[in-house]
């Protein structure tokens, strides 16, 4: 079976995104364009996955609980969890392991924690887009202790990718998968760096407003529809 996914979007918990992208918005936007499935990856925090989670169960929408991490070399990497206790331990692990210095809301944006009914529960005090002292050398490795799975965000773009900080993908890192933004660049950069050949590539919007969430064109083959079975498919690296 096809199943079509967006395993990047930001809530209005990550300080760039917009205060429209709560989780009812988000999930029903996604329900509306037709997805089956989604992510809710705020930077460096999990803390609005269980409202989205809570809706998408009510819609009929599955939401994965993640976060995009950023790393101690100031890379993006996506981190997926197959359940919310799993995403909130490791939550509290970044948050332990992550510059503290306050968010300037009228610079930076709001950083607002949400129940399933799009009411405010709370703030995340400090901002939360700076490095965290994880690096992208073990970050695969440490996901995977918490159940996850990481891989590298938008590597084809310019800034805060593997690709535009490293160069390359070192086969040290582990990852069995690798995201685009643009699904175009896909064989060229598989061209450019073999190593891509054994992943699985996935495209997503990392969209931090409700206009930039994409209608559905990319999909997994799965038996069944399930976080489990998405976290299994994006650890195993192809063959």
């Amino acid at each position: 079976m096809k199943y079509f996914y967006d395993l990047h979007l930001h809530s209005c918990l990550s300080p760039c995104g917009d205060m429209d992208m709560t989780p009812n918005n988000i999930a029903n936007m996604a329900k509306l364009l037709g997805f089956d499935v989604i992510a809710l990856t705020d930077h460096n925090s999990s803390l609005n996955c269980e409202a989205t989670m809570k809706v998408g169960e009510e819609i009929g929408l599955l939401v994965i609980p993640g976060m995009e991490l950023t790393t101690s070399e100031d890379i993006h990497a996506v981190c997926l969890f197959p359940s919310l206790e799993k995403a909130l331990k490791w939550n509290e692990y970044v948050d332990n392991n992550r510059i503290k210095i306050r968010n300037k809301s009228e610079i930076y944006g709001r950083q607002a924690i949400m129940n399933e009914n799009d009411e405010e529960t709370g703030e995340v005090e400090h901002l939360l887009i700076p490095a965290t002292n994880i690096s992208i050398m073990n970050a695969h490795k440490l996901v995977s202790e918490f159940g996850g799975v990481c891989y590298p965000a938008h590597i084809d773009r310019d800034s805060l990718s593997i690709l535009s900080v490293l160069g390359e993908i070192d086969e040290s890192c582990g990852f069995t998968s690798a995201e685009l933004a643009d699904s175009s660049k896909k064989a060229e950069l598989i061209q450019q760096h073999p190593i891509l050949n054994g992943m699985n590539i996935v495209t997503s919007s990392d969209a931090h407003y409700l206009e930039n969430m994409r209608e559905p064109e990319n999909y997994l083959e799965l038996d069944k529809l399930s976080i489990e079975n998405i976290i299994n498919y994006l650890a195993k690296a192809r063959t």
